[in-house]
């Protein structure tokens, strides 16, 4: 089946390495550049979309027909859209046969300022990336292949950005807890860095009862802790974690204080904090299928996974264990610490899109809490 959009501008994507990728213009803007990385999810677009972990990358999007139920504004999960640029084998255009559809995906990317392909060859893409790992590329009309790859050759690196103070608040602003049956006991307090949070993570924590203050990700320790927050929740988020060196202080000084749980980003954050080290995985994890194994009771969970960085579970000191690795590759995918009242996870908990295996974490948050005040 074939989309009755007639897509008629060429354009291609031009690696860093040299490498052109040809297809046909879609979106508005006409020119993107970023960090390409493939994601293997079959739904879900429209969250990835407005991830703010993929800000500063182009996502290609491996399964083939992308856009079939189109969009609706309370999926985003933290407008507006935060990708570069987006890259299809093939994007279906309206009608729309879904009930919750209020717009096409290419007139939501028009909507939205963003740039993109259709008609590109996503499987040999994929695979380049799989043998050359991820790389800078550039959206473009394809008019000067030269002058297209030096652009791409002049994109700064995703090694040692500091992408977080992009996407996260301007200023702090408070939640209200979502009282439930299967939270009985009263609300608490708890701070939240944000270094790009997606609302489907918000929207668990004040699930389990919590009253949210989000803070600006540079927020020094003390500011938010003179608001006596009960708990500590770090954030997902994009960019270098070794180069949020703010954040890493101000966690440092919090673990111990108060508990601490941190998602994806955090979760670095935290393997920093501790005295640990990252290193840039060669294309990373991007899907919502990763199996991961609790080493604790040997349960395997299907995840949801956006990160291009790791903790290395070599660096970390001894009171800090790991939970989690990733069936995939042995990656380190959780951690906790023995001492203190402090846990953490590479991969999503919230979903939104993918399994919700791990969604309990949120209410082990919430008990660890309890323990630690009564």
């Amino acid at each position: 089946m074939h989309s009755p959009y007639d897509y008629q501008k060429k354009a291609a994507l031009t690696l860093d390495d040299g490498t052109i990728f040809e297809g046909l213009s879609v979106g508005s803007a006409t020119e993107a550049e970023g960090e390409v990385i493939f994601i293997t999810a079959m739904s879900g677009y429209q969250e990835v979309l407005t991830d703010p972990s993929y800000h500063g990358q182009i996502v290609v999007f491996t399964t083939a027909h992308v856009g079939n139920y189109g969009t609706n504004p309370r999926v985003d999960q933290a407008p507006p859209v935060q990708v570069a640029g987006a890259i299809f084998h093939e994007l279906w255009e309206p009608p729309v046969d879904h009930w919750l559809s209020e717009r096409s995906l290419p007139e939501y990317m028009r909507a939205n300022g963003l740039a993109g392909l259709t008609g590109v060859d996503t499987r040999a893409l994929t695979l380049h990336i799989r043998e050359k790992g991820a790389r800078n590329g550039w959206i473009g009309p394809m008019s000067d292949p030269g002058a297209a790859r030096a652009k791409a050759r002049a994109i700064a690196p995703m090694t040692g950005l500091d992408l977080a103070l992009k996407v996260t608040c301007e200023k702090p602003y408070k939640l209200s807890a979502k009282p439930s049956q299967t939270v009985p006991s009263g609300p608490m307090p708890v701070a939240v860095l944000d270094f790009g949070i997606k609302k489907a993570i918000l929207d668990n924590l004040r699930a389990q009862n919590l009253d949210l203050t989000v803070w600006p990700a540079n927020t020094p320790h003390g500011t938010f802790m003179a608001e006596k927050p009960q708990g500590l929740f770090l954030a997902n988020g994009p960019g270098d974690p070794a180069a949020c060196g703010y954040a890493i202080e101000s966690v440092r000084a919090t673990l111990g204080k108060i508990p601490v749980f941190g998602i994806c980003l955090g979760h670095q954050i935290m393997g920093l904090a501790a005295g640990g080290t990252t290193y840039k995985l060669p294309f990373g994890h991007h899907g919502l299928n990763h199996p991961v194994k609790d080493a604790t009771t040997g349960r395997i969970w299907l995840t949801s996974q956006n990160h291009g960085f790791c903790v290395d579970p070599d660096s970390l000191p001894s009171n800090v264990a790991v939970t989690h690795v990733n069936l995939n590759d042995d990656t380190l995918e959780g951690l906790e610490w023995l001492d203190l009242p402090a846990f953490c996870v590479q991969f999503h908990p919230e979903a939104s899109p993918g399994p919700h295996d791990a969604d309990g974490l949120f209410k082990r948050f919430r008990i660890m809490l309890e323990d630690f005040y009564a």
